[in-house]
């Protein structure tokens, strides 16, 4: 049995006695010498590569993708009998990190005129100087409302899945009372979660919004300028799940014209971000480049798992229903 894996994955290599395990760099197609290949690994690639596989490697028997997102794996075209498995809890770690990093960042470090600190989007001080505006004593709220740290902080997480189930304790562990938004509402992972339905109420007393929704034709622009409307304008907004939930130009229209503290962005519709895109003008807003989910951590005990689950007839973890 041959296993392909992507020379982008740094992690141990999966144990799997008698399996040939071979490097291939995911930006070019797979070579014809490993087209043979049973198993393909997929991560980082080039849009061009997985429908490429999907046409040419006529063995294969098992795709994982070590994302999250099925998107890209779903639209490759993969014959039905060949397995597809996802790479749902990978990330919930590294994208935890880095939410709350974006959090403090608009909270902590970059505070409105209301909280006596410089406004939101200002160049940074000069080299070698202490800046006192960022020091000394400084409330936890501005008179604005605008929060400048997550002790007290209302922060809501819409989508609320693996990624939010590991990220509320850390907020909570930091001061923020949180809830979640999702499908359907109840109790996850201790936390109170409701529905779209309760957005105008929910999103009017949210200091923080964390999206964290997958792409699909449903979640597409869902956070739009009637929903960005809903916020006070003390709100921000932080999006570490999928560029395409968000409407760009809703967001840019809000940050212009003061309806929102700030936001923090890591992904976009269009990446990489073209230089032109009216985002890297808007004022308060930072950008990261997609760079949340870009460690996925215990990658090769689901890939032993999965390949075991597909020689033994086990069960699969993060199979992807087609």
């Amino acid at each position: 049995m041959k296993l392909l894996l992507p020379t982008w994955y740094d992690g141990p290599a999966p144990h799997l006695p008698g399996a040939e395990v071979v490097a291939y760099d995911p930006r070019i197609p797979v070579p014809p010498e490993h087209a043979d290949a049973q198993i393909l690994v997929a991560w980082g690639q080039a849009p061009h590569v997985l429908p490429d596989a999907a046409r040419r490697m006529g063995d294969l028997r098992l795709v994982q993708a070590l994302h999250a997102g099925p998107d890209d794996v779903l639209a490759a075209g993969f014959a039905p009998d060949v397995v597809l498995c996802s790479g749902v809890g990978l990330h919930d770690k590294p994208v935890t990190e880095h939410a709350v990093g974006l959090i403090l960042a608009l909270g902590g470090g970059r505070r409105r005129g209301g909280g006596g600190g410089p406004p939101l989007g200002a160049p940074p001080p000069p080299p070698h100087v202490w800046n006192e505006a960022l020091g000394g004593p400084q409330p936890l709220r501005a008179p604005d409302g605008t929060t400048h740290s997550l002790i007290g902080a209302r922060v809501t997480i819409w989508g609320f899945g693996s990624i939010a189930a590991n990220l509320a304790p850390v907020l909570t562990a930091l001061g923020a009372q949180v809830r979640g938004i999702a499908r359907s509402g109840g109790e996850r992972a201790g936390y109170p979660v409701v529905t779209e339905a309760s957005l105008p109420e929910v999103l009017a007393s949210t200091d923080v919004l964390v999206m964290i929704l997958p792409m699909s034709a449903a979640t597409r622009n869902i956070l739009d300028a009637r929903r960005l409307a809903m916020l006070p304008p003390s709100a921000y907004l932080v999006n570490v799940g999928r560029g395409t939930t968000v409407d760009e130009d809703a967001l840019v229209a809000a940050l212009r014209a003061g309806q929102l503290a700030g936001a923090a962005i890591d992904v976009t519709h269009t990446e990489p971000l073209p230089a032109d895109s009216p985002l890297w003008e808007a004022p308060g807003l930072i950008i990261t480049p997609h760079a949340a989910g870009g460690r996925p951590v215990g990658a090769g005990e689901l890939i032993e798992h999965n390949v075991n689950a597909l020689l033994t007839g086990g069960s699969y973890r993060n199979l992807i229903p087609r």
